[in-house]
C-alpha cells in the first residue's frame, strides 16, 4: 500500500497553493494556484509542473483566488484530462477570473516583448491566454456544500464553507486504503479560512476527527481586534474624511473579489447615513465589476447585502470598464475615490493610477490587505521614498496607509481555535500557506495545547510525505525547483531596484559635482573588483 503527498506550492510562502496526492487507485490535485511575489518566485509559473499532469484523475479547487486557481488553464493545456470540481460560487467567479488572468498575462508579455525587442532579447509567450482561461473555466463542475461526491476511483469528497470569499471551501477527502483495519484515510484541506463575523458570510465550518489536516497559517503570528460592522465602517469613514480633507484623491488598491465588494458595501452605507460626504467612487477594474455582478446574483446566499444586493446600487458609484473610461479618471484632481486591482499593486490598472497619483502629497493610498514580499504594495507599505512603475521612477509623496480589518483571513487566535475544533487529528498536521513566522507561531501554540510535536510539520516547497508511514511522519525532499532561501526571501531584482533608488538619492543629495564624481568612481571601482 502506498499514499504520498507532495507540497507543490504555498510552502514557505502564501501563494501558489497546490498539492499532489498519489494513492494505489490513482492520483489527484488540490488547488493549482499561481505564485506571486518576487520575480524569482513568479518564474515558477512558467516552469514545468513538479508532477505528471496527465496522470491526475481530478482536481479540487478550494476557491477562486488566483493563488489557488490561477494555473488551472496551464494545467489543462499540459495534459490534464480529468475533471475539475468546485463550489457553485467558485465556478461562477472563475468564468471571468481565469480569462482575466490570461488577458493580464497577454498584456504584460506584450509590454515585456516590446522592451525585449529594444534590448535584442528573444520574445516570450504568456503562460496562457484569455481564450485558454475561458476554455478552462467552462470545464469546472459545481458541487454543493456538505454533500459527498466521488470525483475519482477510491476517493470521495465534500466541500465545507470556509467563510473566506464567495464560494470558498475547506475540502474533506476520504481515500480508500485497502487496509482491513483502516478502510479510509480522512483528510481536510483548510483552503483559506475567513474570520468569524465576516461581512457577507457565515462563520467557517468543518468536520473533526481526522487523520490529517492541511491548514493555512497566513496570520499565524498576528492578532487583530474583533471589529463589529459599525466600528469597521466608522474607522473607514474617518480615513475617507481625512483623505478628502487633504484636497486630493483617495486611491485604494483592492482585490477584485470580496475586498472590493466589502469596500463598496461599507462606502454605500456610510454615504446613506451621512457619515462621509457623497463622493464619486470609481470602480476601475473590469474583473471587479464582473465579480460585483456575481455577488448580486448570489445575494440570496450571502449576508449584509441588502435586498437583491442593493448596497451596490449607489448613484455615486461609477463602474469604468473600458480603457477610455479609465483614462478619463485622470481628469479629476480631487474629491474622488478610485478602487482598482490588484490588491498588491502588482498588475492591472492600479499601477497606472499609482503612477499618476503617488507624487502628490495631497493624495492618499489605502492598502487594504496582505502585501506579499517583493510586491509593489509591500514596497510602498515599507515606506519607500520612490518606486519604479513600468520602468519609470516615481516619487512617493502621497500618504500611504494600511488597514487589515478587511482581511479575508482569520487571525492567529482564530486559526488556533479552528484547529482545536478539528480534534482529534490522529496522524498529523501540515501548516502551509504562510511565511515562516506565522507557521512557526501556530505550530508552537498547537504543540503547547497538546498536539504531538513530531506530528505538526511545516513543509518546504517540493517536500513529499508518506501518508501511510507507521513510524511517524517522514518528510522527504523532492527535486527542488527553488532553494528554500529563494522561496522566502526577496531576490536580486528587488535589491537592484532599491540600490538604483539609493544611488540616485546619494547623487542628488551630494554637495556638488565633485562629490557626485567621487560616488560614481567608487561604484565603478567596486564593479571592477568583482
Amino acid at each position: 500500500m502506498s499514499m504520498r503527498m507532495k507540497f507543490c506550492g504555498a510552502a514557505g510562502t502564501v501563494t501558489g497553493s497546490c498539492y499532489w496526492i498519489e494513492h494505489d487507485k490513482g492520483a489527484f490535485i488540490v488547488d493549482c494556484g499561481m505564485f506571486q511575489g518576487s520575480k524569482t518566485l513568479k518564474e515558477l509559473n512558467y516552469g514545468d509542473f513538479p508532477f505528471p499532469a496527465d496522470k491526475a484523475d481530478f482536481l479540487l479547487i478550494t476557491h477562486a483566488h488566483i493563488d489557488h486557481s490561477g494555473l488551472v488553464p496551464k494545467l489543462m493545456g499540459n495534459g490534464f484530462h480529468g475533471k475539475a470540481f468546485a463550489t457553485d460560487g467558485t465556478k461562477d467567479l472563475l468564468q471571468f477570473m481565469l480569462p482575466d488572468s490570461g488577458y493580464i498575462q497577454e498584456m504584460e508579455v506584450s509590454y515585456l516583448n516590446r522592451r525585449n525587442a529594444q534590448r535584442g532579447r528573444d520574445p516570450v509567450d504568456p503562460i496562457y491566454t484569455s481564450e485558454d482561461g475561458e476554455a478552462a473555466a467552462k470545464k469546472i463542475i459545481a458541487k454543493d456544500y456538505q454533500r459527498w461526491f466521488e470525483p475519482g476511483p477510491g476517493v470521495r469528497a465534500r466541500f465545507w464553507n470556509a467563510g473566506h470569499i464567495l464560494g470558498a471551501a475547506s475540502i474533506e477527502i476520504e481515500i480508500e486504503t485497502g487496509d482491513s483495519d483502516e478502510r479510509v484515510m480522512r483528510m481536510l484541506f483548510s483552503g483559506d479560512i475567513g474570520p468569524e463575523h465576516k461581512l457577507f458570510h457565515p462563520d467557517p465550518d468543518a468536520p473533526s476527527n481526522l487523520d490529517y489536516v492541511i491548514c493555512e497559517s497566513t496570520y499565524g503570528a498576528r492578532k487583530r481586534p474583533s471589529l463589529p460592522p459599525k466600528k469597521r465602517r466608522d474607522l473607514l469613514g474617518g480615513i475617507v474624511n481625512k483623505a478628502m480633507g487633504r484636497g486630493g484623491v483617495l486611491v485604494i488598491p483592492a482585490f477584485s473579489v470580496e475586498r472590493t465588494q466589502e469596500l463598496l458595501a461599507d462606502l454605500s452605507s456610510l454615504m446613506r447615513h451621512d457619515k462621509i460626504k457623497e463622493s464619486l467612487v470609481f470602480l476601475d477594474s473590469p474583473l471587479a465589476i464582473k465579480a460585483t455582478g456575481a455577488f448580486k446574483r448570489h445575494a440570496d446566499e450571502l449576508e449584509d447585502l441588502g435586498e437583491d444586493g442593493d448596497l451596490f446600487d449607489n448613484p455615486a458609484f461609477h463602474f469604468t470598464a473600458s480603457v477610455d473610461e479609465s483614462k478619463a479618471i485622470n481628469n479629476y484632481e480631487n474629491g474622488v475615490i478610485i478602487i482598482a486591482a490588484s490588491g498588491m499593486c502588482d498588475a492591472g490598472r492600479i499601477r497606472h493610477h499609482l503612477k499618476r497619483r503617488l507624487w502628490d502629497e495631497k493624495n492618499t493610498v489605502l492598502l487594504t490587505g496582505y502585501q506579499a514580499p517583493g510586491t509593489l504594495g509591500s514596497i510602498l507599505e515599507s515606506g519607500a521614498r520612490s518606486v519604479r512603475i513600468q520602468g519609470e521612477e516615481i516619487l512617493v509623496n502621497a500618504h500611504i496607509q494600511s488597514i487589515d480589518f478587511y482581511s479575508g483571513h482569520v487571525d492567529a487566535d482564530g486559526l488556533f481555535d479552528w484547529m482545536m475544533a478539528r480534534k482529534p487529528v490522529t496522524r498529523g498536521v501540515f501548516l502551509t500557506h504562510g511565511e515562516m513566522e506565522g507557521s512557526t507561531a501556530l505550530r508552537d501554540r498547537l504543540i503547547a495545547a497538546g498536539f504531538d510535536e513530531d506530528r505538526v510539520m511545516i513543509p518546504r516547497l517540493d517536500d513529499e510525505v508518506d501518508l501511510l508511514g507507521h513510524d511517524g511522519l517522514a518528510m522527504r525532499a523532492g527535486p527542488r525547483r527553488l532553494a528554500h532561501k529563494d522561496v522566502v526571501d526577496l531576490d536580486w531584482h528587488n535589491d537592484l531596484a532599491q540600490l538604483s533608488l539609493d544611488i540616485r538619492d546619494a547623487l542628488e543629495g551630494a554637495a556638488d559635482e565633485r562629490s557626485r564624481n567621487v560616488i560614481l568612481r567608487r561604484l565603478r571601482r567596486a564593479l571592477e573588483n568583482e
